[in-house]
């Protein structure tokens, strides 16, 4: 039998985002990407939990992980990311991206 904190899917997540909380509090370092890309990779496995009506949620929510992982292996910090695609224009504001949403829905 295994290691009853390593089956404890729940405490892994709130572990991994209580060290991030300590990096965030301590304001003596920024949050790196692959430490927020790990913390969340550990919440996918919930999505499980949820039922077939959240399968698509679960595969969008997986494939922005797997981008984040991607991203950390060139870009150290959050912060850094945030900086990169502000300047590339990749970021949209949510009201923005709300409309759009909302503008499609209407034509349908």
């Amino acid at each position: 039998m295994g290691d009853l904190e390593t089956e404890k899917p729940l405490r892994k997540i709130a572990e991994a985002f209580k060290e991030l909380e300590a990096t965030i509090n301590s304001q003596a370092q920024e949050v790196e990407v692959a430490s927020f890309s790990h913390a969340c990779s550990l919440v996918s496995p919930l999505f499980g939990c949820l039922g077939i009506a959240f399968k698509f949620a679960e595969m969008d929510y997986v494939a922005k992980v797997r981008d984040l992982v991607e991203a950390s292996k060139s870009i150290d910090t959050l912060q850094s990311l945030l900086e990169r695609d502000i300047k590339g224009n990749s970021v949209r504001k949510s009201w923005e991206s709300h409309k759009k949403s909302s503008e499609s829905k209407a034509r349908a």
